[in-house]
C-alpha cells in the first residue's frame, strides 16, 4: 500500500501566514527541507536572526516570527520566484513515481519496509537520538525517501530525549534534562476515526500499557513515534518513553516491549501493511514476537508462523562485543512474558530458548541472539565488523565453520545531502555540473568523483579555510552565550576553545566518551604532546567533543581530565573541548577541522560514520585500522596505523605511533606551502579523500545494497494481518 504523507497540521496556529506562501507551513512539517539548502534558505530569508535564534527549527520560527516579515515575503517578487521553484521541486520529489526505486523496481512498488529503531537522528529540533546509531537510522530513512523506497519507520517519542551536556567549572559533566516541546517541533498527532489523538493498547501485557501515536514526515517516509506519557497509563508506565537508554534493566525491558510489540500493533491499527521488517539493532526485536502471535492467532502453526516471520525479517547489528547487547534476566522475562508465551502456542522453556546465547546461556534473554534466530538476513556494518560478528555468534550455528556463519555485512554510509557542506556542494556544482549535470542523483558513481581534480587547489583550500574560520567563530559565539548565562571563569573559556587559531593545524576528535574509544590516548606522554602543540614552526591543536553516558562515571572522568588539560597554560590554548556535542555541532566540526582522529581499541569499532562525514568534506582521517577505515584507507586519502597487541593494553605504544605520524607526516605536509600559501600536498590528500569516500560511503550506496541484496528477497511473502484501519494523518 502507499503510505499517506499528508500531515495533520494544526492550521489554526498558522492563521497569520499569508495564503500566497502558506506552503511554508507544510514544508516546515516535512524534514525534507533539512537536507535541501534551498528549502532551508526560504526560512532563513524571512529573518536571519530569528532563524538562528530558533536553532533552524522552521515550525518554531513560523509560530514566533512577527507577521510583518511574512507579509513582506509574500509581496517580494524575488522571494516568490524562489518559493515557486522550490515547491515545484518539492512536489516532484514527493511523487513516488519520480524515483530511482520506481524506475528500477516497478514490479516492487507495493513493497513496504517497516524499519524499527530505538533512536532516530533526523534533525536537532527532534531530540530522539543519542549518537551514531540514531544518526545512521535517520540517514537510512532520508536516503530511502530520496530513492523512493516504500518505507515506514517506527521509534519512540522521548519526552526528555537524551541528556544535554553542561560542563561544570571543574570539567565534570552535568546531565541537563530538557523537556521536549512538541508544540513547536515538526511533529503531528495521528488521529483516530473520531478525530481524537490515536491511543493503542500494547497487546497481552498486564497491567495494560497504552501508547499515543505521533508522526514525523521525513520526505516520503513517515516516522511513527510512540508516546506513553498519557493519562490512560498508570503513573509508573507514563515514564517508559521519558528518556533514551534507561540504565535500569526493568525499564529498558519495558521500553523494548513497548517499542517492539506496541510498534507492530500500531502499524496494524493504522492499516499499514508491509512486506518485510528491518530491525536496526536488537532493541526492537520483540516486534518479531508480535508478528508471530498474530499469525498463530489467525490459525497458523507456530512453526509455519516462525518460518514466515523469519523469511520476511532483516537484522542489522552495530555492536562488536557481547556485553553491548541487551540481556534480560529470566525472572524479569517471567514477570512480563509468562502470559505471552501461551499465545504463541509454545511452552515457557521453548520461549526462553529463543533468547539464549551460546556463550552465556544462563545469563538471560539475549535480544541479539533472539533477533539472529528469528531473521533471515543478518549483517554487520563494515567488513571487519562482519568478521567479528561471525566469530562472536558462531555458537548459534553449531558445527558451522566461522567463515560460513550466515552473518554478512553492509558497510554503513552517510546521507550526502545532509552532511556535505552547502558551500562545498556549490563548489562541486561549479566543476562537476558542466561535465556531469546529474551528479547529485548519481553520487554513488565512483567515476564522477575523478572530476574533483578539476577544482583548482587554491579554490578548494580557500573554501576549507573559510569553513574552519566559521567553525571557530561558532565556538566563540557559544562561549559568549555561556559566559553571559553562567559567568564562567576565564580559564574555562580557554578550555572550551576561545584561543583556537585558524592558522594552526587542527585535529578533531568527537565520540561518545566510553573507555574503549580512548579519547585521552594522546595524553599518554604529556611532555611529547606539549612539544607537538607548541612547536614554533609546525604547531598543532586538538578539538574534542562528545558525551559520556549519563551514568558512566568512568567516561565522565576521562572527559574531565581532557577538559582540565585543555585549561593548562602548558598547552597554550591549543586543546579545546566543545560542549554538548550533537547533530548541530557535528556539522560544524566535521567540516571545520583539518584532520579527523579515531583511535579506539581495535576490533571494538563497528563502523565509525563520523569519519565518513569528515572525509566527504575533504577532511582526511588519521585512524586506527578498524571499522570502516580498513576498507576506506587507500594509502593516499589519509593516515592509518595498526594497534599494538595486546589490543587496548599497550596504550603508550599506540600513542607514540600517533605522535610519530603527526610529527613526521601530517604536520610537515600541512605546513609545506606554495608561494601563494597553498599546501599543495595536503590538498592532494583532501581531494583523494573526497574522490574515494563520497561514492563508497554514501547512504545511497548503502541503501541500494539493502535493496538489491535483502529487500526484494523478503517481499515475496504475504503482507501483515491487520486488525483495523483508521484515517492516518489526513489534513
Amino acid at each position: 500500500m502507499d503510505i499517506p504523507v499528508n500531515q495533520n497540521i494544526p492550521a489554526d496556529r498558522f492563521s497569520h501566514v499569508p495564503e500566497r506562501i502558506y506552503g511554508l507551513v507544510e514544508l516546515a512539517y516535512n524534514l525534507w527541507w533539512s537536507w535541501h539548502s534551498s528549502a532551508a534558505g526560504l526560512f532563513k530569508q524571512l529573518n536571519r536572526a530569528e532563524w538562528k535564534n530558533c536553532r533552524q527549527n522552521p515550525v518554531k520560527m513560523l509560530l514566533e516570527i512577527p507577521p510583518r516579515f511574512l507579509e513582506r515575503a509574500a509581496e517580494d517578487p524575488d522571494y516568490l520566484r524562489r518559493y515557486d521553484l522550490l515547491f515545484f521541486r518539492f512536489r516532484h520529489d514527493m511523487d513516488r513515481r519520480n524515483s530511482w526505486f520506481s524506475e528500477n523496481y516497478p514490479e516492487r512498488m507495493p513493497l513496504t519496509i517497516a524499519y524499527f529503531s530505538s533512536e532516530f537522528g533526523v534533525h536537532h529540533s527532534l531530540p530522539l537520538y543519542a549518537g551514531g546509531l540514531g544518526i545512521l537510522a535517520g540517514d537510512h530513512i532520508k536516503e530511502s525517501s530520496d530513492l523512493g523506497v516504500p518505507m515506514v519507520a517506527v521509534g519512540f517519542l522521548y519526552a526528555e530525549g537524551y541528556a544535554h551536556q553542561h560542563l561544570q567549572a571543574d570539567g565534570w559533566q552535568k546531565n541537563v534534562v530538557e523537556v521536549f516541546n512538541r508544540d513547536s517541533a515538526p511533529i503531528t498527532r495521528v488521529m483516530d476515526e473520531n478525530g481524537k489523538h490515536l491511543v493503542v493498547q500494547v497487546p497481552i501485557i498486564e497491567p495494560p500499557i497504552y501508547v499515543a501515536v505521533w508522526k514525523v514526515q521525513v520526505g516520503k517516509v513517515p516516522l511513527i513515534l510512540l508516546d506513553t506519557h498519557i493519562d490512560e497509563n498508570l503513573p509508573e508506565n507514563r515514564s517508559i518513553s521519558h528518556r533514551l537508554y534507561e540504565h535500569d534493566l526493568e525499564m529498558r525491558l519495558r521500553q523494548e516491549l513497548v517499542l517492539g510489540i506496541g510498534g507492530r500493533k500500531v502499524l496494524s491499527v493504522l492499516g499499514i501493511e508491509y512486506s518485510a521488517m528491518h530491525l536496526n539493532e536488537g532493541h526492537s526485536a520483540f516486534a518479531l514476537l508480535e508478528r508471530l502471535r498474530e499469525r498463530v492467532s489467525s490459525g497458523m502453526s507456530f512453526e509455519e508462523a516462525k518460518e514466515q516471520v523469519r523469511n520476511t525479517s532483516i537484522f542489522t547489528t552495530h555492536t562488536p562485543v557481547p556485553a553491548g547487547h541487551d540481556v534480560f534476566p529470566f525472572d524479569l522475562m517471567d514477570r512480563y512474558f509468562r502470559n505471552y508465551a501461551p499465545s504463541l502456542g509454545i511452552d515457557w522453556d521453548t520461549f526462553l530458548g529463543f533468547g539464549r546465547s551460546a556463550h552465556a546461556p544462563e545469563a538471560g534473554f539475549n535480544m541479539a541472539a533472539f533477533a539472529l534466530r528469528m531473521t533471515r538476513h543478518h549483517n554487520g556494518v563494515s567488513a571487519k565488523h562482519g568478521e567479528v560478528a561471525r566469530r562472536m555468534w558462531q555458537g548459534l550455528w553449531p558445527g558451522t565453520p566461522v567463515e560460513q556463519v550466515p552473518i554478512d555485512h553492509i558497510t554503513n554510509g552517510v546521507h550526502i545531502p545532509t552532511w556535505l557542506n552547502p558551500w562545498m556542494e556549490a563548489l562541486f556544482d561549479k566543476y562537476l555540473d558542466p561535465v556531469y549535470p546529474t551528479w547529485r542523483e548519481d553520487y554513488d558513481n565512483r567515476l564522477i568523483w575523478n572530476l574533483i581534480d578539476e577544482i583548482p587547489d587554491k579554490e578548494l583550500w580557500d573554501l576549507h579555510l573559510w569553513l574552519k574560520v566559521k567553525f571557530f567563530a561558532r565556538i566563540r559565539e557559544r562561549k559568549r552565550l555561556k559566559w553571559a548565562e553562567f559567568r564562567n571563569e576565564p580559564r574555562n573559556l580557554v578550555s572550551e576553545g576561545l584561543l583556537l587559531d585558524a592558522n594552526v593545524l587542527t585535529i578533531g576528535f568527537a565520540r561518545r566518551f566510553a573507555e574503549y574509544k580512548r579519547a585521552d590516548l594522546i595524553f599518554e606522554d604529556f611532555e611529547r604532546l606539549e612539544s607537538i602543540v607548541t612547536d614554533r614552526w609546525r604547531p598543532v591543536q586538538f578539538v574534542f567533543a562528545g558525551k559520556a553516558h549519563p551514568v558512566d562515571d568512568f567516561g565522565k572522568e576521562i572527559l574531565r581530565r581532557i577538559y582540565k588539560f585543555a585549561g593548562l597554560p602548558d598547552f597554550a590554548g591549543r586543546i579545546a573541548f566543545v560542549e554538548n556535542y550533537g547533530e548541530e555541532v557535528a556539522h560544524h566540526l566535521v567540516q571545520g577541522v583539518d584532520i579527523w582522529l579515531n583511535n579506539p581499541v581495535p576490533l571494538m569499532e563497528a563502523s565509525g560514520t563520523s569519519g565518513m562525514k569528515a572525509a566527504i568534506n575533504g577532511v582526511p582521517n588519521l585512524s586506527i585500522l578498524d571499522g570502516w577505515w580498513v576498507e576506506g584507507y587507500n594509502g593516499r586519502n589519509g593516515w592509518a596505523f595498526e594497534g599494538h597487541q595486546p589490543y587496548g593494553k599497550n596504550r603508550m605504544a599506540d600513542a607514540n605511533t600517533i605522535y610519530d605520524i603527526i610529527e613526521k607526516q601530517v604536520a610537515p605536509l600541512y605546513y609545506t606551502r606554495s608561494m601563494d600559501e597553498v599546501p599543495l600536498g595536503w590538498v592532494k590528500v583532501m581531494k583523494e579523500s573526497i574522490k574515494s569516500c563520497v561514492w563508497q560511503y554514501s547512504a545511497r550506496r548503502m541503501v541500494k545494497e539493502y535493496i538489491t541484496r535483502y529487500y526484494p528477497s523478503v517481499c515475496m511473502y504475504a503482507g501483515e494481518p491487520t486488525t483495523g484501519v483508521v484515517q492516518v494523518c489526513r489534513p
